[in-house]
């Protein structure tokens, strides 16, 4: 199934200009970087959606805080875990 995943927007990395950005999104301590193009108004420390390593839109704090918990009490955010190379 593939899923939009709420994240908190900590940086801006790379910026050609107010579109083509990229940003760092915390997912519950977990850092992806992910394309900003879709969201020009997203600013740092905005919650957004992310579906595929790009923002699709910008949601409000506490509904992406109960999104973010809920996908978790699933076991929907396994992809966010590095990869285990000891096994």
């Amino acid at each position: 199934m593939c899923l939009a995943i709420p994240g908190k927007l900590i940086a801006i990395t790379s910026q050609l200009d107010d579109t083509f950005r990229l940003g760092k999104v915390s997912f519950d301590g977990v850092i992806k970087e992910v394309s900003l193009t879709l969201v020009p108004e997203a600013r740092i420390n905005d919650y957004i959606m992310v579906h595929v390593g790009a923002a699709i839109s910008v949601v409000d704090e506490v509904e992406a805080k109960k999104t973010f918990d809920i996908l978790k009490q699933l076991g929907e955010l396994n992809e966010l875990d590095p990869p285990d190379f000891t096994t």
